[in-house]
C-alpha cells in the first residue's frame, strides 16, 4: 500500500462480529485497488476485534483503531483524523460495498472536479444478507440540494457516500452531540456552502442491511435529532428554507412513519402519517414513494405481514 492512498474507506464498528467478515470482504473484493481500510472498534464487547484481526494480518491495507464507546459521529471523526487518502469512504460494519463502488465513485471525482460527494443507488439487504424490495437513495426531491436534502436523504444512508477530504477541512466532520440524521446534517452543511455538487451513480453500487435489532430505535430521539438539524439548517438560511418547512417536517414524520412501519409499530406509524398530513398532505400525491407510506398505512395490518416476510 502507497504511504498515501488515494482513499480512506471508514469502517465504525460496534459488536458486528456477525456481519463484518462480510462488510470486509467486500473490500477485498474491490476493482480499485489504491486504498486504506481503517476500521474504529467503538468499544465492542463480543469478537468484533479478533474478526478484524484476521483482516489486518493478511492485508495490509486494513488498519484497527480502538477508542471507548463514543456513538457513530465520534467512531467516523476518529477515523477521519487517522485517515490519509484523498477521498473519503464511509462504510458502516454490517454494510457491503459492491466490487465495482470505490473505482466508480474515484472516477467521478476525477473527472468532475466541482462534485463533491458522490454516491449511487442502494438496496436494503436482509439479516441474513438477502436482498429486498426496498430500494434507497433515489432523486433529489428538488433542484437545490439544500432543500432536497431537508426533504429526503437522497444519499441514503452513511455507507453510500464517498466524497473529498477536503470537504471536512471545510465545514468540519460529523456532530457528535447528534445520535441521528448525523449523515444529513454534514450534507446539508455542505450543500450550504453552494460550491460542491453531489452526484449520483444509477447502479447499485451499495447494500445496506436492516436488521432486527436495529428496528428497536428511539423514535422520540429520532424526532429531537431530525428538528434539531431541520432548525439548523434554517438559521443558516431562513429566507430559502422558510416556505419549505411544512414540507420539510411533513417528510421528516412520514420518514418516521415509514421506520415505524419496519419495526411492525403500526400505531405509532398511523400517529406519525396523521402529522405528516397536518404539515403538508400534498406530498402524498406528488411523491409516490409518499404515497406507498401512506396506502401502507392504512393497510397496516397487509404491510406488516409483507414487511415482514421481506425483511426475514
Amino acid at each position: 500500500m502507497a504511504d498515501k492512498p488515494k482513499v480512506s474507506v471508514i469502517v465504525p464498528a460496534y459488536n458486528v462480529s456477525k456481519y463484518i467478515p462480510e462488510a470486509l470482504a467486500s473490500l477485498e473484493k474491490q476493482t480499485f485497488s489504491d486504498f486504506e481500510v481503517l476500521v474504529v472498534d467503538d468499544g465492542s464487547t463480543d469478537d468484533t476485534v479478533a474478526v478484524v484481526q484476521k483482516f489486518c494480518q493478511r492485508d495490509n491495507r486494513f488498519s484497527l483503531l480502538q477508542k471507548p464507546n463514543g456513538g457513530l459521529s465520534s467512531a467516523r471523526n476518529y477515523g477521519i483524523r487517522h485517515a490519509k487518502g484523498e477521498y473519503i469512504a464511509l462504510l458502516d460494519g454490517d454494510d457491503i460495498y459492491h466490487r465495482d463502488k470505490i473505482a466508480t465513485h474515484v472516477a467521478r471525482l476525477y473527472d468532475k472536479p466541482d462534485v463533491g460527494v458522490v454516491y449511487s443507488a442502494s438496496r436494503t439487504i436482509r439479516d441474513d444478507g438477502k436482498p429486498t424490495f426496498i430500494s434507497l437513495s433515489g432523486k433529489p426531491v428538488h433542484s437545490n440540494p439544500l432543500l432536497a436534502l431537508l426533504c429526503k436523504n437522497f444519499v441514503g444512508h452513511g455507507s453510500n457516500a464517498v466524497f473529498r477530504r477536503c470537504l471536512i477541512d471545510e465545514v468540519g466532520g460529523f456532530d457528535e452531540n447528534l445520535r441521528s440524521w448525523e449523515d444529513v446534517d454534514l450534507w446539508l452543511r455542505i450543500a450550504a456552502m453552494q460550491k460542491w455538487r453531489f452526484f449520483r451513480e444509477k447502479r447499485v453500487l451499495c447494500y445496506y442491511r436492516v436488521r432486527p435489532s436495529g428496528l428497536s430505535f428511539n423514535l422520540v430521539q429520532m424526532r429531537n435529532s431530525g428538528t434539531i438539524v431541520i432548525e439548523t439548517a434554517y438559521q443558516r438560511s431562513p429566507e430559502l428554507i422558510k416556505p419549505m418547512l411544512p414540507t420539510v417536517y411533513a417528510y421528516m414524520y412520514r420518514y418516521l412513519s415509514r421506520l415505524c412501519l419496519q419495526g411492525g409499530d403500526m400505531q405509532t406509524a398511523r400517529d406519525f402519517i396523521d402529522q405528516a398530513l397536518v404539515y403538508d398532505s400534498s406530498i402524498f400525491y406528488r411523491d409516490i414513494r409518499s404515497l406507498i407510506t401512506l396506502v401502507s398505512v392504512r393497510l397496516s395490518p397487509v404491510a406488516k405481514l409483507a414487511i415482514g416476510r421481506s425483511l426475514g
